[in-house]
């Protein structure tokens, strides 16, 4: 269980975030729509530990996290520019975090490889990330979000890079593989259509605060 008590955070002499409170249990994925500016970027990266807050406490399981380096709290973060590595292979990107968690560099590509297949990927496991198209970078850069076994997923505007058609089909894709994993999730979005295709909740950021959708 992800919760958040009392969230605050300034920016430049305004109220972005004031006194946000929210729970989010595992399987659970909670889209927050906003438009540009709104604070919802801020409030991701906050729960990711990226930003600090000026108030408030995040909690996981019912342990603080509040002052839990980034790299401790075992949460993934995927960015709409998918952040792939152009210089390594597609199964070598998918293996890296936990190559970064110092496990041993065969058994990471072997566990990538067995990702590749869940994803239909395996064909390309040693083509360059460049080679793909805009939708099979997007499902490498969730494999390798996947992969480390996170306890809970951050997606910021994942899908706004690509073409309307491309993005319909990978809300389906992204939210059944999303619930096999069954882990707490919070999807950024400004399109609300994406946020009724994907979220079991969805919320409004509006005046610094959460307002419920549905």
């Amino acid at each position: 269980m992800l919760e958040l008590d009392g969230v605050c955070k300034d920016w430049q002499a305004r109220v972005l975030l004031r006194d946000v409170n929210l729970c989010i249990a595992p399987g659970e994925t909670v889209a927050i729509l906003g438009p540009s500016g709104s604070g919802k970027s801020t409030l991701l990266k906050i729960v990711a530990g990226l930003e600090p807050m000026d108030a408030g406490r995040i909690r996981f399981d019912g342990h603080d996290i509040t002052r839990l380096p980034p790299e401790q709290r075992r949460f993934a973060l995927m960015f709409q520019d998918f952040a792939l590595f152009p210089h390594l292979d597609v199964r070598d990107n998918v293996a890296f975090g936990l190559i970064e968690q110092r496990i041993n560099g065969k058994l990471a590509r072997a566990q990538a490889s067995a990702m590749l297949e869940r994803f239909g990927l395996q064909a390309f496991a040693r083509a360059r990330v460049t080679q793909l198209s805009g939708g099979e970078q997007q499902r490498v850069a969730l494999a390798r979000a996947l992969i480390t076994q996170p306890r809970v997923l951050l997606l910021d505007e994942p899908f706004s890079a690509l073409d309307a058609a491309l993005r319909t089909q990978l809300r389906e894709d992204f939210r059944q593989r999303i619930a096999a994993f069954n882990m707490a999730t919070v999807l950024v979005t400004h399109d609300e259509n994406e946020a009724r295709a994907m979220g079991t909740r969805g919320l409004r950021v509006a005046d610094g605060r959460l307002d419920a959708l549905w």
